[in-house]
This record gives structure tokens, C-alpha cells and sequence, in this order.
């Protein structure tokens, strides 16, 4: 599959997720292609959590992503479930003005509320495209990448510096940047490539061309 040229939309539930999925991805594209990155909840309401907002924001750029293509949806934390209509709507209204060619979601195995619905719902309003899952390593049961891609060392690196951007989240242990490498090296191992990141495949949508 070539990235080059396309409308690619990331959506995560909460600041650190599309990080966490797919940062080296991201970081490994977003130079040619046209990239989008959509999260749901800004985690705001959490007195805790003041602090991921600013840090999203500097992980993000880490990752040549500019501000301009980091969006913050309206949704709270943790009731997704309950907005799962509002969530339908706001990613139609998504795919009207910014017309994806490709998106990374999360995994269907992923068992966190928040992120079970926004995929559910992704399916739902972005039917006709390509949708692969990532995988947040803390809520992921039965995870299994059918679609690998691979990253350069350079792009593992650049994700490790942007999970270190988040001060907030530095103890816990799936901001470790070893496992953060380890999963690339292992998700390679299956390419037969240093380093790859792999998602589960929700839908491919291809044609065979001349």
C-alpha cells in the first residue's frame, strides 16, 4: 500500500493514543501525505490530567505534525458509550470536509469503552474506505497485526522522544521506551524488517489497477 499523495485521518479517544498506536507510522508519512489527527476527548475534566493537553501538543510535534492538523473533539472521557450517536455524527461531518483516503483507528480488540465505541462508530461513518486498527498495549486483549508497515530506525526513535513528552504519564509502564521498541522489533521480526508497526485490518476497500 502506498501512503504518498493521500488523505490520512488518525483518530484516538484521548491525547497519547495515536502516539502510542502508531507514532512511528505517523512520523514516517507525514511529509507526503496529507495527514489529519483527531482526538476525541482533550481529558480536560480530569484536574489530574491539566497537563496532556500542552504535552499532546509537543509529542505531536516531535512527530513533524503542525497544530494546524491536530483537532480535539468535544467528547468526555470515559462515557463514550452514552455519545455514541453525537460520536456518529461528528465523524460524518469528518468525513465530509476532510474526505480520508485511509484511517487508523483503534483495534477492535481493544477493551476500553471510550475506544470500543469511537471504532464501532468509525465503521459506521466511514464506510467505502480503508480503516486499520492500532494497538494501545495497556487495553489490547488478543491483539494480532495482519497489516504490517515498516519504519525506519530514525521513525522508532522519534516516537520514543514523543512518548517522552508526556511528563505526566513519564511512570507509566506503557510509556517505557524500551517496550515501546521492543513491540517495533517484534512487529518487524514478522515483516522480516528491522522495524514495523502493525495494526489488525477492520476493512481494506482495493481495486487491481492496470
Amino acid at each position: 500500500m502506498n501512503f504518498s499523495g493521500k488523505r490520512v485521518l488518525f483518530l484516538g479517544a484521548h491525547p497519547d493514543d495515536i502516539e502510542l498506536g502508531c507514532g512511528a507510522l505517523l512520523h514516517h508519512i507525514v511529509g507526503q501525505t496529507d495527514v489529519l489527527c483527531v482526538t476525541l476527548s482533550d481529558n480536560q475534566t480530569n484536574p489530574d490530567l491539566k497537563n496532556v493537553l500542552d504535552e499532546h501538543y509537543k509529542s505531536m510535534s516531535v512527530l513533524g505534525v503542525s497544530k494546524d492538523k491536530i483537532v480535539f473533539g468535544p467528547f468526555t472521557t470515559r462515557v463514550f458509550p452514552n455519545a455514541r450517536q453525537d460520536i456518529l455524527e461528528y465523524f460524518l461531518k469528518l468525513r465530509q470536509e476532510f474526505n480520508p483516503d485511509l484511517i487508523f483507528t483503534h483495534s477492535k480488540q481493544d477493551v476500553h469503552q471510550d475506544h470500543n465505541t469511537m471504532t464501532d462508530e468509525a465503521l459506521r461513518a466511514f464506510r467505502g474506505i480503508t480503516v486499520l486498527g492500532f494497538d494501545v498495549v495497556r487495553s489490547s486483549y488478543g491483539f494480532f497485526p495482519h497489516f504490517l508497515v515498516e519504519v525506519s530506525e530514525e521513525d522508532v526513535n522519534k516516537k520514543v522522544e514523543a512518548l517522552s513528552q508526556y511528563e505526566t504519564y513519564r511512570d507509566r509502564y506503557y510509556f517505557n521506551s524500551e517496550l515501546t521498541r521492543s513491540i517495533m522489533v517484534r512487529h518487524g521480526a514478522l515483516a522480516e524488517r528491522p522495524f514495523a508497526e502493525g495494526f489488525d485490518i477492520l476493512r481494506i476497500v482495493g481495486k487491481f489497477g492496470d
